[in-house]
């Protein structure tokens, strides 16, 4: 059975969001990139913490002004005299919708709690992994939902340098709030479609670098992705052409169309991009009736519904909302290309973690941006998980790997090269 888009959804697409959020929606983007223009104090239970919920200026990958929302959690004790590291979180995908953004949920200020596992109480992923092992160890913690989930204008779901951007301004607003006195010295740890902010934040050095923030200075000194997607990792090497960008476009989608998961992910990327570039449209890709209805469902519904929709309304047919004859293939690869941002060196070393039974991001992205990178000149370390990771196990099988890792490029203590050899756990 097929619905059509006026069937399933009424005129408005508008979510209901709590007041913090609400007020958020019209606010004008100025200010400095990190400034924080919206707080309010979070109950938490980690203990020796205190935590809030913020809103700040960040931009996106066309260096247009964006407002985006964030958890911030810090140890309750006095700011000590050397200040605090300040640890950013980037997560995994929630959805497109103003009602996605993990920090919306009833208790955000807690550890990693996710939708697929046993212990998950919630529709959606959210948290902050490793958050009171580094509370402990004085650090601040701080996770952004990404602009579009919850201040605001469409999110630009797997474009990886607008969400690199969150992430960054993120430790600005952190520094800005005065939890971290007067350390600079950062760490970004991410997974998924925050595994992909986080490499691609890491070949930012201009954006990190550039003066007139609200926090300068800030010293990022090393990046952990786990699973982390790569969407350049399937573009052809050399400049794009027509041939090659079809061959892009194609791979992208057969390879993102093999169950209604994978499809709903792609569709939120393709959407997001569409909102991003002004010279994309839905309907060079979907036809017009599911150019309308992934219209609709992205502003509507996080990931995990967004899913169940399209298998109600469509089954297993769901790839009759694509174009059979897709147009603007350039145009399309140079966006996602450009979206990727992972062509630049990395100005700290990069640790990727991945498990053998991922079926979700295909774990060979990170080894093809390994490659990259080494390359270039940059130090870049793939482990390897023990027994049959998955993509969802990843962040849990990893976490006391990173919080060593972390812990010892925040203390300076020499690393070797990770290119050219693979590691295992």
């Amino acid at each position: 059975m097929s619905l059509t888009p006026t069937s399933l959804y009424a005129a408005s697409s508008q979510t209901l969001l709590s007041p913090f959020y609400a007020q958020l929606q019209s606010i004008s983007a100025k200010g400095a990139l990190g400034q924080i223009v919206r707080k309010e104090s979070v109950a938490t239970h980690i203990p020796n913490a205190v935590a809030w919920r913020i809103a700040y200026i960040s931009s996106d990958l066309l260096d247009r002004k964006t407002v985006s929302t964030a958890i911030l959690v810090a140890p309750k004790e006095k700011v000590p005299k050397e200040g605090r590291p300040i640890i950013a979180w980037a997560h995994g995908t929630t959805g497109t919708a103003q009602n996605c953004g993990p920090s919306q949920v009833i208790d955000p200020a807690k550890t990693l709690n996710q939708y697929f596992m046993i212990n998950g109480d919630s529709w959606t992923d959210y948290g902050l992994p490793a958050v009171e092992r580094f509370i402990q160890e004085g650090y601040v913690v701080v996770a952004t939902d990404y602009q579009g989930l919850g201040a605001g204008g469409a999110h630009q779901y797997a474009i990886a340098t607008t969400q690199a951007r969150d992430v960054i301004n993120s430790i600005r607003a952190a520094g800005a709030l005065g939890v971290s006195g007067i350390n600079k010295k950062a760490a970004i740890y991410g997974w998924s479609q925050g595994g992909g902010a986080t490499l691609s934040a890491s070949g930012q050095a201009d954006y990190i670098t550039q003066k007139g923030t609200a926090f300068d200075g800030i010293e990022i000194v090393g990046f952990v992705a786990m699973a982390p997607q790569d969407i350049a990792a399937l573009a052809p090497s050399g400049a794009l052409d027509d041939a090659a960008a079809e061959k892009l476009l194609h791979s992208l989608v057969d390879g993102f169309s093999d169950n209604i998961f994978n499809f709903s992910h792609l569709s939120m990327n393709l959407w997001a991009n569409a909102h991003t570039f002004p010279n994309l449209k839905l309907t060079d890709l979907y036809t017009q009736d599911g150019a309308t209805l992934i219209d609709e469902i992205m502003r509507r519904k996080c990931v995990h519904v967004l899913s169940d929709t399209l298998k109600f309304a469509y089954q297993d047919n769901y790839k009759s909302l694509l174009s059979p004859h897709p147009t603007n293939a350039l145009a399309w690869a140079q966006a996602i290309v450009q979206g990727a941002g992972t062509n630049h060196k990395s100005i700290a070393p990069v640790m990727i973690y991945w498990g053998t039974k991922d079926t979700v991001v295909p774990p060979i992205m990170g080894k093809f941006y390994q490659d990259r990178m080494c390359a270039l000149g940059a130090n870049i370390t793939r482990v390897q998980l023990s027994g049959e990771q998955t993509h969802f196990t990843t962040p849990q099988a990893s976490e006391a790997l990173y919080t060593a890792w972390i812990k010892e490029r925040l203390t300076g203590k020499p690393l070797e090269n990770g290119c050219g050899h693979q590691q295992k756990e």
